[in-house]
């Protein structure tokens, strides 16, 4: 017992959650809308901030880019110039004149020198590089090999032990019998002033890398990546892309970084910009929490009223009505519902319950009717209009043991199109349709002359009933019903008839207590087969196919 008492508290409490539950979520239904509305303004102008943001970094990079060119391109001018010079001037006298000639107070240049075709530097500003052997130097060779301006990438002096950047320039570029360099050290300081516009943003983060991936000058609070090479991912993209000119391209890592890469012209060197998305937006991801937080406050404080409201509007007014329900249902008619404790609300739905009594005897008596219809309705075929093969074999039954007292034949006439399949082959399955409503039609009319039943037996045969009938006069109404047919002028383009028509056969049969209806379908059917075998479009009687069928055999 106690185990069927917890059950059904069990069965009492998942009802009553049931009903908390969808007032709990028709409550957030109407609140939650409000704050996610917050949120998704939020998360808007999270994204127009960063793309503010990745908008601006881009014409400050690009800047940037033209302000490194404008070096690049002041070191190559004043290169030139100093090969001129010393292309134009007595040998012996070379070093001095480039030395008085030219400024090398220029904050992108640190150093001028002048190496001779062995590598060996024998004239330079700064005096502790006179006879160092530069020889060994990649871009040293590439002057002497391409005659042209070109610019190494990151070094360590020897001298100085600091990383540095040369630019050299042959002299044979003017006189093609000199195979003098002048090199030009930069001032890797002033490319990192440079960029000093791309300093102080929160998640932004720039680098000057050559083609190797070391940085050879950053913002003045990212100066420590000097000498350094960049994360493996942004290298990877910085080195692979090759914008043209003053193109900017632009990627976005797995990780949530927006990274543009500029070429600096005439060099392998490259302007890194990376954007973290994450570090920029993070005041304003702040606030999305925040306010996801809210909404978790005010659902659950939605929560709690809607919990208290349900049970004293709701829930109790429900269990009293459920319990006047049970009563009525167990046989008790006179219980009703107190409408005295019922909120306002739920009066209507008391009156209502209180009415049902009187009105119960109507609906079992309309109950009644439309079971009877729907038995009617289960016993038709709805294409026809005729009984269909449940009410047929329902009547033949009847009329069986009807026919069996009164010592009355029965005859069954079975009805087939001849070659349907054909016809909806040529017409189609809509025509088809038409075609069998047609025929309801017409066994219709002779089932209503003749006091027959009429029905669809399955697909396209048909039956016709006929109570009280010997087999002639079952012959004479199976006349009628091809007749019919055949008058409707269907036209049948495959048929050797050219319209539709049918084929009939004809059984006759005296019930008995030793006999079974199934004997009369069987009689009908055979009957039908031989109307077929004898070429469609006739009426053939059971007793006279087993004569025909023997002299077909023989003469076979």
């Amino acid at each position: 017992m106690s185990r069927i008492a917890f059950i059904r508290k069990k069965a009492k409490l998942r009802g009553m959650l049931g009903i908390r539950a969808r007032l709990v979520v028709l409550a957030l239904i109407l609140v939650s809308p409000l704050m996610f509305d917050r949120v998704r303004v939020l998360e808007e102008q999270r994204t127009a901030q960063i793309g503010a943001i990745a908008s601006e970094l881009a014409t400050l990079a690009q800047r940037t880019a033209d302000a490194q060119r404008e070096v690049i391109s002041s070191v190559e001018a004043v290169l030139k110039s100093a090969a001129y010079i010393y292309a134009s001037a007595d040998r012996s006298r070379g070093c001095s004149i480039l030395q008085s000639s030219l400024r090398v107070d220029l904050p992108s240049i640190r150093m001028l020198a002048i190496a001779n075709r062995d590598g060996i530097i024998t004239c330079s500003t700064s005096s502790m590089f006179v006879g160092a052997n530069v020889s060994d130097r990649s871009y040293f060779r590439r002057a002497i090999e391409t005659k042209g301006f070109v610019v190494s990438d990151f070094l360590v002096g020897r001298h100085t032990r600091t990383g540095t950047v040369l630019a050299g320039y042959p002299v044979a570029a003017i006189d093609g019998d000199d195979s003098t360099v002048m090199i030009a050290g930069l001032n890797l300081d002033w490319l990192s002033d440079i960029m000093g516009n791309l300093a102080g943003r929160n998640g932004v983060s720039a680098a000057l890398i050559d083609g190797e991936g070391t940085v050879l000058a950053a913002p003045p609070d990212q100066r420590s990546l000097v000498g350094h090479k960049l994360e493996p991912a942004v290298l990877e993209f910085a080195l692979a892309s090759a914008p043209q000119g003053r193109e900017l391209m632009t990627s976005k890592d797995d990780n949530g970084q927006l990274l543009s890469v500029v070429r600096i012209r005439g060099t392998s060197a490259r302007l890194v910009v990376v954007l973290d998305e994450n570090k920029v937006s993070a005041g304003i991801n702040l606030d999305i929490r925040t306010a996801y937080l809210q909404l978790a406050l005010v659902c659950l404080f939605v929560l709690l009223g809607a919990l208290i409201a349900a049970e004293r509007l709701i829930v109790q007014p429900i269990s009293m009505l459920t319990e006047s329900a049970r009563k009525f249902a167990q046989g008790d008619w006179s219980v009703r519902a107190s409408r005295t404790r019922l909120p306002a609300e739920f009066v209507p739905l008391a009156r209502a319950f209180n009415g049902m009594a009187a009105q119960l005897g109507q609906r079992e008596r309309e109950l009644v009717a439309t079971n009877h219809r729907l038995t009617v309705m289960a016993s038709m075929d709805l294409l026809s209009g005729l009984a269909n093969r449940r009410g047929f074999q329902s009547r033949l039954d009847f009329e069986w043991m009807k026919a069996q007292q009164s010592g009355s034949r029965l005859s069954l006439l079975m009805i087939d199109v001849d070659h349907f399949k054909l016809f909806n082959d040529s017409y189609g399955h809509p025509e088809g349709d038409a075609c069998l409503g047609r025929i309801g039609e017409v066994l219709a009319g002779v089932a209503d002359a003749t006091g027959g039943l009429a029905a669809r037996y399955g697909g396209e045969e048909f039956c016709l009933l006929l109570p009280a009938t010997e087999a002639p006069r079952a012959v004479q109404v199976g006349e009628m019903v091809r007749d019919g047919v055949e008058r409707l002028c269907l036209p049948h383009r495959t048929s050797l008839f050219q319209r539709v028509t049918v084929s009939i056969g004809v059984g006759c049969a005296l019930p008995s207590g030793d006999s079974e209806p199934g004997e009369l379908v069987e009689a009908a059917d055979a009957a039908l087969y031989a109307a077929k075998h004898r070429g469609r479009n006739t009426v053939v009687e059971h007793g006279f196919v087993r004569v025909t069928d023997t002299a077909i055999a023989i003469a076979s």
